[in-house]
């Protein structure tokens, strides 16, 4: 049996979160180096795929965080996420961990 399949439901979004988590990551480290409107084909797809992300994440922080912080703020929301729904699927007893007896 694919443990994949059987789990679709904690896996996809879980890669999903961890994609864009990671990406944030390279966009903060590429950001030290490059200017914000760089015309690179890299930096505009890490932009496209944690544009949305980091709208959503500049919402709910204090507008007087720089961007640099703004992306450390969204990898740690991203990854108290993950966690969160992990924790949510194991007391549900859906986790792929094995959850409740």
């Amino acid at each position: 049996m694919n443990d994949f399949w059987t789990h679709w439901y904690f896996h996809i979004p879980n890669y999903v979160l961890a994609l864009i988590m990671y990406v944030m990551l390279g966009r903060l480290v590429l950001g030290l180096f490059v200017p914000e409107n760089w015309d690179n084909y890299i930096w505009r797809s890490f932009k496209a795929i944690t544009d949305p992300a980091v709208r959503v994440i500049r919402y709910v922080t204090p507008t007087v965080l720089s961007h640099p912080v703004v992306l450390i703020f969204g990898v740690l929301w991203i990854m108290a996420l993950r966690l969160g729904y992990l924790v949510l699927l194991i007391n549900l007893g859906l986790s792929p961990l094995g959850g409740a007896a």
